[in-house]
């Protein structure tokens, strides 16, 4: 008896295109989502059951074209795969949603607000939706969205606690790539945001600096007290 799996009949990620080839209008459309990826890679450098996407497709239909979010989270996963890495997300191959998926909003709305909202709440039936609007003036930039009965409810705070995710999401004002505006940040339960690894490097060469000077403070301490010392008649390295 022949093992059929249909599974096997359908095209692969290798065999997909990796996006829609839909340029970004805006820098930030992967420089956001790209900085919460990069704190993550910090953050659970000890983990390997987590994927984040940016600008990369996601498979839900071999017969459909995939969705290509601007940044994505799952949980459950394997990180990495082969040298290859991940060329597109697919589902039948994955067995697993994305947790989280980030839409950044810039010049050209593309249904953030209404069809994709409704699309990730009711085919895709994504747990967190978060809409980021840099442009936004009269309504808040960052929305964050928890799916509840195959609806969205709008969560409120900056940043908002993710708890099946164990980490927060929000906005601060910051400097990434030398670029200092308003970027989205991870941020621990008490409201602290992570370090990017710029931030990283920087207090990294700060502790560095300062015990340095640490040290040449405690020398010049030593070299002035062995010079009382022998002012006095005494022979510093007699007290050894």
């Amino acid at each position: 008896m022949l093992n059929y799996n249909p599974l096997h009949c359908l095209p692969s990620s290798e065999e997909l295109p990796d996006s829609d080839d839909t340029p970004v209008d805006n820098q930030l459309q992967h420089l956001i989502p790209g900085l919460l990826e990069s704190i993550l890679a910090l953050l659970w450098s000890q983990r390997w059951d987590w994927f984040f996407g940016v600008d990369m497709g996601i498979y839900h239909d071999p017969y459909q074209p995939a969705i290509v979010p601007d940044g994505f989270l799952s949980i459950g996963v394997h990180r990495f795969i082969d040298e290859g890495l991940r060329p597109s997300y697919v589902l039948w191959e994955e067995n697993k949603l994305p947790i989280l998926v980030l839409e950044v909003v810039s010049q050209t709305y593309r249904g953030e607000y209404s069809t994709k909202k409704d699309f990730y709440a009711h085919e895709f039936g994504i747990l967190y939706y978060v809409v980021y609007n840099p442009l936004r003036k009269r309504k808040e930039p960052l929305e964050v969205y928890k799916l509840v009965d195959r609806e969205y409810i709008l969560l409120s705070g900056n940043p908002v606690w993710l708890p099946e995710i164990g980490l927060g999401i929000g906005r601060e004002r910051g400097t990434y790539q030398g670029i200092t505006r308003e970027w989205l940040y991870w941020f621990d339960e008490q409201g602290k945001r992570f370090f990017t690894p710029e931030e990283r490097i920087q207090e990294s060469e700060e502790r560095r600096l300062q015990a340095e000077r640490q040290l040449l403070e405690s020398e010049e301490k030593s070299r002035k007290l062995a010079e009382m010392l022998k002012n006095l008649g005494v022979d510093p390295e007699s007290l050894n």
